[in-house]
């Protein structure tokens, strides 16, 4: 700890993680491992695909090109400093690195949500206004929109940042979780906190909410149109809606959980934390595109030209 003023400022954090024993500490290591590296090798092999295959030229893919990019970045917040812990038995985390880590996780974690929301409604022009989607969803308005998601996410995780830095930190310097995050750290501040708790809830409790309930208001819309118009195709609607939801809400659930809920209830749900830190980014690639026939046919001819080369 550093000395200031009359107190004196922590300088490193203690991340307890999961647990001591090493037998379960290799197995959570190889298991993460194995999902970090799945998660980089599809989304790398997806955004290659969309951008080398003019077929693939269309709204839907441009969003989950960027799905794919985000999910790369979103996944390389946590992962990798929890594996390097697990392998080395280092728990401290320095206090900038710390603050970069939340900052990060918030950035990219809320672009992905306001990103699956313009998706949702991406589906939703396409299929409940099918005569003005070409109109709707023109190119400007997909890099206007991707753009505003990125923006979104970083604004909304420099208000965290803000919040965070500018308390005092005296001690103590032990963080029960594997990873960084706001409701943790400031936990650990030398003050009342109770302003920075219900801004806490406000801005990413309430967020996560509004476009969980957009998201799935989208996804309604779609289904009665489908079951109104359409003669055919409504139960394959139904199961792809069905599968993007279950996805969502392994993301938005535990955020909703997370943040709405009080900070000192946050570290008992540390293992509830993984199913959007580590499984949601999995699922991703698995629920969004390989089911898709058009992906999975540009994939095997870049396999075939790949292979001919």
């Amino acid at each position: 700890m550093m000395a200031l003023g009359n107190f004196s400022r922590v300088t490193e954090f203690i991340l307890l993680g999961f647990s001591d024993r090493r037998e379960l500490q290799v197995l959570l290591f190889t298991t993460f491992l194995l999902a970090y590296v799945l998660v980089l090798l599809s989304n790398i092999l997806i955004i290659v695909t969309v951008w080398t295959d003019p077929k693939l030229s269309s709204p839907m893919y441009f969003l989950l090109c960027n799905l794919s990019f985000i999910d790369i970045c979103c996944t390389s917040v946590i992962p990798p400093r929890m594996m390097v812990g697990l392998l080395t038995q280092r728990k401290t985390i320095v206090f900038e690195a710390c603050i970069a880590q939340l900052f990060f996780l918030h950035f990219t974690g809320a672009s992905e949500m306001f990103l699956l929301t313009v998706m949702a409604y991406d589906r939703y022009a396409a299929i409940c206004k099918p005569l003005h989607y070409t109109t709707i969803m023109n190119r400007r308005m997909c890099w206007a929109l991707v753009s505003a998601c990125w923006a979104g996410g970083f604004l909304h995780s420099l208000v965290h940042t803000l919040l965070t830095v500018q308390l005092p930190f005296c001690g103590p310097n032990m963080i029960d979780s594997y990873f960084c995050d706001v409701p943790l750290v400031i936990q650990l501040a030398c003050t009342d906190i109770s302003g920075s708790q219900l801004l806490i809830a406000s801005n990413s409790g309430l967020i996560t909410l509004v476009c969980f309930l957009v998201l799935v208001t989208s996804y309604i819309f779609i289904l009665v149109t489908v079951r109104v118009r359409f003669n055919e195709g409504y139960w394959k609607v139904l199961s792809t809606c069905g599968s993007h939801l279950v996805v969502v809400t392994l993301l938005f659930g535990p955020c909703i959980l997370m943040y709405l809920q009080p900070s000192s209830a946050f570290s008992t749900n540390r293992h509830i934390c993984m199913s959007y830190t580590i499984f949601s980014p999995v699922m991703n690639p698995l629920v969004y595109t390989m089911r898709n026939k058009e992906v999975k046919a540009s994939m095997c001819k870049l396999w075939k030209r790949c292979r001919g080369s």
